[in-house]
């Protein structure tokens, strides 16, 4: 069995963990990174596309790269759709910050790309991952992509391999609590060859529910719908898609740009947090310690902050900071996923229908919506939350 010593055993080669393992390395740390995902499998997942500012800034100022400013879209504010209205919140005159749209597929090729320039160990493809804890230090085993078996030792282990991640599962009985809600609905996601439908997002709110147009490239949009978990997305063609996003969006002179429609998917909303996110020398980081809906475009935006923090933590354990370094790393950024996981179930139950509301439910959204885009202090607590508390 080939063994591999490092200092850190990243498991997981999604943003997060290429993020941390870039960081780690200009800061001297040794680290290997280990996948079950084939690079062109993630490459090519379709994923979250906004940014929030401060995400952009790590990218850009940790040296991965600038495309996000020459190839991403600026978006200075959003516009909440209700009663056929158009209301935008203006993030820039609210708290002079912006948000970018860039594929999440994006970020992973120039961070893949950076770890690759810099000689960085990552594994992709790899089998039958598993961690043991009971040793002396940390051990991660698997199968490498040519089928051979590894052994991988590391004085820290950190999880940054999603929602059904095996490093949180290595967590001792009792080590750590859950919270945890699933929504009664889901969106349909769809891309569609057409020219942009409106220069930002739309987040619209209507009697048949809600719907989201957004965008990937000046001829390629992205669109969603709510629609119930157990929909399939073989029983709808196209023309069932339009006439369903029309009836939603469409109306006072607006119209959606429409094209032929491909990559159908349904997207389940769930919310989840676990903490501590660290025991003994295990940790967690995005997905692997919490999800959130995606109304608030907060998933890849939270991993980046944990990792933002998550690399200070590990750099001053390093130094000599020991268990007390690691004891930080929780208090530190739980009180940001529990922010975010408010300001995503905020807007998703603001601008989603419920099945089997009442009228007076109904009108009490209606009412939400009007406050939040009539007051400028409404907004600005919007424009905020969604650009991300940059100034907190």
């Amino acid at each position: 069995m080939k063994t591999t010593r490092t200092q850190v055993a990243i498991v997981g080669a999604g943003p997060a963990g290429l993020m941390l393992s870039h960081l780690l390395h200009r800061s001297g740390i040794e680290s290997v990174v280990l996948d079950i995902r084939t690079h062109e499998e993630i490459a090519t997942t379709i994923r979250a596309g906004i940014l929030e500012a401060g995400s952009v800034r790590l990218l850009v100022d940790s040296g991965v790269s600038d495309r996000v400013l020459t190839e991403g879209d600026r978006h200075d504010g959003v516009v909440l759709r209700f009663d056929g209205d158009n209301h935008r919140i203006d993030f820039q005159d609210l708290v002079g910050e912006s948000v970018w749209l860039y594929p999440q597929t994006e970020v992973f090729i120039d961070l893949a790309d950076r770890r690759k320039t810099d000689g960085g160990d990552v594994r992709y493809g790899i089998r039958g991952t598993a961690v043991d804890m009971s040793g002396a230090r940390p051990v991660v085993t698997f199968e490498e992509a040519d089928g051979g078996p590894a052994r991988l030792e590391a004085d820290l282990v950190v999880g940054a391999d999603g929602s059904r991640s095996i490093c949180r599962h290595a967590f001792p009985q009792g080590a750590r609590t859950e919270w945890f809600r699933e929504y009664p609905f889901a969106w349909f996601g769809f891309l569609t060859e057409a020219p942009q439908s409106h220069p930002e997002l739309i987040y619209a709110r209507s009697e048949h529910g809600f719907a989201l147009i957004s965008q990937r490239t000046p001829a390629m949009q992205r669109m969603y719908f709510q629609c119930s978990p157990a929909e399939r997305p073989e029983d709808w063609d196209d023309d069932r898609i339009w006439a369903e996003m029309r009836r939603r969006v469409n109306g006072n002179g607006f119209e959606l740009r429409e094209g032929p429609i491909s990559s159908k998917m349904v997207l389940p909303f769930r919310s989840f947090v676990t903490a501590p996110m660290r025991h003994d020398r295990i940790l967690l980081a995005g997905d692997a310690a919490h999800t959130v809906p995606p109304t608030g475009a907060k998933g890849l935006n939270l991993a980046l902050a944990d990792v933002r923090v998550l690399h200070e933590v590990l750099t001053e354990y390093f130094a000599g900071g020991g268990e007390r370094a690691l004891d930080h790393y929780t208090p530190r950024v739980l009180d940001r996923v529990w922010k975010a996981q408010h300001f995503s179930y905020w807007a998703t139950t603001m601008l989603h229908g419920i099945e089997g509301a009442s009228d007076f439910d109904i009108e009490r959204q209606r009412a939400e919506l009007a406050l939040v885009t009539g007051s400028r202090h409404g907004a600005a607590f919007f424009a905020e939350g969604y650009t991300g508390w940059s100034r907190r």
